[in-house]
């Protein structure tokens, strides 16, 4: 016998409702980095539909996962937005992800709540790869959240994990040319300094959707010590039910940090 939807969804909310309460009494991730992975495979398999239709609800699920942490106190969100490599798909559809990153960091910079909550926007990756519009929409959102603290937003565009890490030897190379930094002081703590996410701790949590179990050249030198989840749902069907979930095993693991 089936049970009837009405029910599955009222004890889905109990469920979550106990969730979120067992989530709060525990220690919060301070830094949870998204892989918002499936927007593509979410249009084909669930909307019978063209790939930008996932990546349109791809961004709103962008928007309300962004408030989901901050109702929990999650002071700093990183999210895995276009990589160097998504350059290499269809034009037009890299052409509508770049229109949809432009539309989110206006919106980002507009929103009442990032500011009641001095959410700091920013923008981290190649950025000499992105179009003048794109660039235009971080420098506005960038300047509308500029001096917040509180919380942070690192938008990942143009990304990659060996770029960061390279970029980073790059500017240490030129302080020692130059004379600023003696060589035999060069350490784990310099190298993080330079990283382009240097102004926030690395990840506490790393949560990838879709049901692929790679880290796809993402925060390479800053996930050295964070702890891995992945989930089977696609980023557009991601639910708060699911980001408690990822937490609820976040805080039962037992961290070692390489000890």
């Amino acid at each position: 016998m089936e049970v009837p939807r009405l029910v599955t969804d009222k004890a889905y909310a109990a469920y979550e409702v106990k969730l979120d309460k067992q989530v709060r009494e525990n220690g919060m991730p301070q830094h949870i980095a998204f892989i918002m992975d499936g927007n593509r495979r979410y249009a084909k398999e669930v909307l019978n539909a063209e790939p930008i239709e996932g990546h349109k609800l791809g961004r709103d699920k962008l928007d309300e996962v962004l408030h989901w942490c901050l109702d929990l106190e999650i002071h700093h969100i990183t999210v895995y937005a276009f990589s160097t490599e998504n350059f290499n798909r269809d034009p037009e559809e890299v052409g509508y992800i770049m229109e949809l990153l432009e539309k989110s960091l206006y919106d980002f910079g507009n929103d009442e709540e990032v500011h009641r909550r001095k959410v700091a926007i920013n923008v981290i990756g190649d950025l000499d790869l992105l179009p003048d519009n794109v660039l235009e929409a971080m420098h506005y959102a960038q300047e509308k959240t500029k001096g917040y603290s509180d919380y942070t937003l690192n938008m990942a565009i143009a990304y990659g994990g060996r770029q960061d890490i390279t970029n980073a030897v790059r500017c240490i190379a030129r302080k020692v040319k130059d004379g600023e930094i003696d060589v035999e002081d060069i350490n784990e703590v310099t190298i993080g300094s330079f990283m382009s996410t240097s102004d926030v701790p690395d990840p506490d949590l790393i949560l990838r959707t879709s049901g692929e179990i790679r880290i796809s050249n993402f925060l390479l030198w800053q996930m050295a010590y964070s702890e891995l989840y992945f989930t089977d749902i696609y980023w557009p069907g991601f639910r708060y039910i699911d980001l408690l979930r990822a937490i609820r095993t976040y805080q039962q693991r037992k961290r070692r940090f390489g000890k």
